[in-house]
């Protein structure tokens, strides 16, 4: 019994909550049944969540909630500041604060290494990083945690920058300052979207803290609908080609030909819109289930015509994100061209950083920021029509699908120099003879691999249909569907659940 117990309250690092394992769907079920109690009283459902997207939290990133507790209580106490304040200066000092306490958190547990690493490179000094947080817990509670490394917790970017979204448009006067420290709690720690988003909108979510339970019989079958999609991207698409096919090349891209290098490249952007998106279906569908609704995070992001396009439909709570808070922030297209050009090249840039402390993700950025400049400069020599031609549309959609696939590249690879070696190998030794032998050899994975972008590239329309089709069925037909789901994502799952990409950043 003991044991039974430390393995439901303690946490594991080795075994996370994820939303693809049976653990989270049992907590998900306890949930539910104590929401049905408590749910028509709007403080007690709150207070209620509250509570328990702690518990989440703290069963997926151990003792670093208490970073968490950390910025919900200085933005709150920022917020309710900035609501007293009149003066233009104190309000800016608040603003300054409540920025810089979330970006040096930030700062510390994602840049610290890349900082350190930099210094003593430029300098020839040899400095250590120290985990201060693990020290002063050692000597708070005696126990002994590691404070040699850094772990980064989970989630943090996201958090963070939804978070600091509520100070900014509190002091933009977009938003009133939330009265109580369990209903903004509650928005930063809501535990769907808490650890790999959507990144929220205080304004988008916060006025359905204070208005009653709705959930309606299409709305039930939209959530499960996405809940079941999620799942199967996940567990059936996203993971299964990644431990058969796509970890393997990129571990080891010299061993493999060209063809299993590129076809590893376009594996990945498969992968991760399936692991991400995956992840965001889950989120949004368990959110309506509580009577919460999420924005839309992806719109079939390789049917983008052109790299403006694919930002629009690619994580669209975080590019939205930056287009507000910090693209415009810097002045966005309202100072000529060049700085036009510019703020484009600085956002993508930290976009990238963004993602990780690597020179990897910020070439990433790179890519997308110089795309996107080419493209703005494109439209002013060339003006878009409305009308566009289906060849010039599928030529915009090849174009845009292989220039983000290569900046995929620069994302995944474990080095530069594998980046390098692989498109030396997708160059130089392509080797077209092997290619039957490599389709025969891994053909389920490529069955998986061509079926994915096959339903991605499917007509809207046509989606619209069989989504509609199953929100209308029987629930009868809806349980039958949903075991028959189950059991394939059963039959698919690995030996171990996989966490999802997104939980590193």
């Amino acid at each position: 019994m003991i044991e039974w117990l430390k393995e439901i309250f303690l946490y594991n690092p080795e075994k996370p909550m994820l939303f693809s394992s049976l653990f989270f769907w049992g907590f998900f079920a306890f949930t539910l049944f104590g929401y049905s109690i408590i749910y028509k009283k709007h403080w007690l459902r709150n207070t209620y969540l509250f509570i328990l997207s702690l518990f989440f939290y703290y069963k997926s990133g151990g003792y670093f909630f208490s970073l968490l507790i950390f910025t919900t209580i200085v933005d709150y106490s920022v917020g309710l500041a900035l609501g007293r304040c009149k003066t233009k200066i104190s309000r800016k000092l608040l603003i300054v604060i409540s920025v810089t306490a979330n970006l040096l958190v930030l700062a510390y547990f994602k840049y610290s290494y890349f900082f350190v690493d930099i210094t003593n490179n430029l300098l020839g000094t040899n400095y250590k990083v120290v985990n201060l947080l693990a020290d002063w817990t050692n000597s708070l509670t005696g126990l002994y945690f590691d404070i040699d490394s850094i772990i980064l917790p989970v989630g943090i970017s996201f958090y963070t920058f939804q978070s600091m979204s509520y100070t900014i448009d509190v002091y933009r006067k977009k938003l009133a300052p939330v009265k109580s420290i369990i209903d903004f709690g509650f928005f930063v720690t809501f535990f769907p979207q808490l650890v790999a988003g959507p990144i929220v909108r205080a304004s988008e979510f916060i006025p359905q803290l204070y208005i009653d339970y709705k959930l309606t019989k299409r709305e039930f079958g939209y959530a499960l609908f996405l809940i079941l999609n999620g799942l199967i991207k996940k567990m059936v698409i996203s993971d299964y080609i990644s431990m058969n096919f796509v970890d393997r090349v990129f571990d080891n891209p010299m061993a493999y030909s060209g063809f299993e290098n590129l076809t590893g490249v376009y594996g990945y952007g498969l992968q991760i819109y399936c692991d991400f998106s995956g992840y965001t279906d889950i989120a949004i569908g368990v959110a309506l289930l509580l009577g919460f609704r999420l924005p839309i995070n992806f719109n079939s992001p390789y049917k983008a015509s052109n790299i403006t396009d694919f930002w629009r439909r690619w994580h669209i709570s975080l590019s939205t994100w930056l287009r507000d808070y910090l693209y415009i922030t810097l002045g966005g297209n309202r100072k000529g061209k060049f700085r036009t050009y510019f703020n484009l090249m600085l956002t993508m840039v930290l976009g990238g950083l963004w993602h990780g402390a690597s020179i990897r993700f910020v070439i990433w950025g790179a890519i997308h920021g110089v795309a996107l400049a080419l493209h703005k400069i494109w439209l002013s020599v060339f003006p878009s029509h409305k009308k566009q031609s289906a060849i010039l549309r599928m030529l915009g959609v090849f174009v845009t699908f292989n220039l983000v696939c290569f900046a995929w590249l620069f994302f995944r690879a474990h080095s530069l120099n594998d980046v390098s070696i692989m498109l030396n190998q997708i160059a130089f030794s392509f080797q077209f003879s092997l290619i039957p032998v490599v389709v025969r050899s891994y053909w389920l994975v490529f069955v998986i691999i061509f079926t994915g972008f096959f339903i991605h590239w499917l007509p809207s329309n046509f989606k619209e249909k069989y989504r509609g089709w199953f929100i209308e069925t029987p629930i009868w037909l809806k349980v039958i569907i949903t075991v028959i789901v189950v059991i394939i994502i059963f039959q698919a799952k690995s030996s171990n659940v996989q966490p999802f990409i997104y939980f590193q950043f």
